[in-house]
Order: C-alpha cells, then structure tokens, then sequence
C-alpha cells in the first residue's frame, strides 16, 4: 500500500510544511465563527477585506512596479452595485456583477492610462476616484433627489464566510499566476520594461488584464462589505482609505513575499481597531506616527526584519558550533 503513496524527499518538504499549515488556517477560519464573539467575527471580516483588497493590490502594482491608487474606485463600485442590485437579484449574482463592473472599469482605465508611468500614473488614477465621486454625488442630486442609497443588510456570518470564499481563490489566483509565464513577464516589467517588451512581452495588454483581474476582486469585496451598512453614499463608498491604505500596508509587510502583504494587512488593522477602541482621540496621530517609522526603519517591511533576525539567529549558530 505505501507504494502508492507519494514520497517526499527533503527538497519537497517546505512546499509540504507549507501546504499542511495553509490546510489548518484554512480549517480553522472556517469554523472559528462557532467558538468567538459575534465581534471577533466582525473584526476578522474586516481584516480579510484589507487583506484581499491589499493582495489584490499588490499582484499589480507588486510585480510591475505601477503604483495604482484606484483601488478605492473599484471597492466602491462594488458597493453601489449592492445598493442598487441588492433587492433584485440574489447575493453570489450581485458579487459576480460587481466583480464585472471594476473589472470592466479597469480595463478603461489602463487601456486610457498605463502608458503613463511614475507619478503620472498614480495621480491619474487618484483623479478618477474623485471623479466618480463628483459625478455620482452630481446624479443624485439631479435625478433622484436625494444623495446616497440604502443597502440591503446580511447576516455577519454570510458576510464572514463570503470574504473567506473570495479570500481564498484570490490566494490561489494569486498563487498560479506568480507561477506561470505571466507572472515571469510581470516581473520582467517591474524589473526593465523595455527589456521585456524587446523579450516579446507584449507589455501593455498583459498590464491592463492584470490590472483588471485585481480590480475584479477589489469589487467583489466591495459588494460584501457594504451589506455591513444600511445606507452609504458616494463618500462612504469611494473612501480614499481603500486606496492609500494597501499600499501602506503592502510597503510594512513587504513586497517580497507573498506573505508580506498578508502580515501587513493584519497588523494594521488590528492595529487600527486597538487604537481606536482604546484611544479614540489620539489614535490618528499615534497612528500615522507608527505608519511613518516604519516606512522610514522598516525598508523591507515586517517580513524583511523577520528574516534579517533569522539569518543573524543563523549565523549566530554556525559560529557558535565553527568555534
């Protein structure tokens, strides 16, 4: 019988460690909502959001090196979809249609924009969030009268359990991607763009999908999240937050693993949360404080500072055995 079970040899054990660790995260998010608090479940909810939104920002703007700050455009376009397709149709085919609607967004915006490069780029796509939200706050109070929208409200399990769902087939995108030719050809984009369109990368069509396959799930988070609130307007629903914030968080994370983005999502969300519950009139300033040191002292983000105390931990051995 044992023949037939598949050998791991030493070089295939991290890839194995890796997969049993992913497995037991995955268990036990899926049934932590049967042993917590109604607000742990809450808080987690919104962790996964910063973290899909932050992840999805990073497949980007991580592997091509093109800061993009839309990210805010495309989450409160999947929350106005909630608002009007919300009563209509049921929930996985309004997720689907916000998903659609950024995505299609996206792939306006980069066709019109991702020639551009640097600082260009980056206040293009800050214009168009404010765009929107001129346009849509101008429309509502033309047509109907009054600015904003309610929101049909779901169950803060669904709610969980739905961003656990996007949170995981954004992580096996995610994971396929880095490792096909795509995900080389991203990486040769961030690294030298004319060295990979010389390659025969053709460089602008693979950044304008990428850059819509992030926004597609951005949107669909969007759509989740605004069930959360029972009303919202152009302001609520294009906050800026949602495009500064990732990538501050991916910058303190670091870039350079998967993870990183990941680690850094959490932590300042969870960050935030503590903050704001304990000192909600100093938060900000604390806050913004921690946010700048750690760009300034933390280049490689959390994950660099783990592994540079690794690899002194390392080094520290074998020289203590070598002597």
């Amino acid at each position: 019988m044992s023949r037939y079970l598949p050998k791991f040899g030493k070089q295939d054990r991290p890839g194995l460690y890796r997969l049993v660790f992913s497995a037991a995260v995955i268990l036990l998010l899926m049934i932590l909502p049967f042993s917590v608090s109604k607000y742990t479940v809450v808080l987690l909810s919104t962790i996964m959001m910063y973290v899909v939104i932050t992840v999805s920002w990073t497949l980007f703007s991580g592997s091509t090196r093109y800061i993009s700050l839309a990210s805010a455009a495309f989450f409160g376009i999947g929350v106005y979809t909630a608002a009007v397709f919300g009563r209509a149709l049921p929930l996985p085919v309004v997720i689907a249609i916000g998903g659609l609607l950024s995505f299609c967004l996206a792939l306006i915006i980069g066709a019109l924009t991702l020639r551009l490069r640097g600082i260009y780029f980056a206040m293009f796509t800050l214009g168009i969030v404010e765009f929107i939200v001129t346009f849509l706050r101008w429309w509502e109070a033309k047509f109907s009268g009054t600015v904003g929208r309610v929101v049909v409200s779901v169950d803060y399990t669904i709610v969980y359990y739905v961003m656990l769902a996007i949170f995981l087939v954004l992580m096996l995108t995610v994971h396929f991607l880095e490792r096909s030719k795509f995900g080389l050809a991203l990486k040769g984009i961030g690294e030298c763009e004319e060295a990979a369109a010389h390659a025969g990368v053709n460089t602008t069509r693979l950044k304008v999908v990428t850059f819509a396959v992030s926004a597609f799930f951005i949107g669909a988070t969007g759509v989740i999240m605004a069930t959360r609130w029972t009303y919202i307007d152009p302001k609520i629903a294009f906050n800026l937050q949602y495009s500064f914030l990732p990538v501050v968080m991916a910058i303190i994370g670091g870039m350079g693993q998967l993870y990183g983005p990941i680690i850094g999502a959490v932590f300042f969300t969870y960050l935030e949360e503590f903050l704001i519950t304990r000192l909600p009139y100093h938060y900000m300033l604390i806050f913004g404080v921690i946010m700048v040191a750690a760009i300034l002292y933390l280049p490689e983000g959390l994950t660099g500072l783990v592994q540079k105390w690794w690899k002194r931990g390392s080094e520290g051995k074998n020289a203590h055995f070598g002597g």
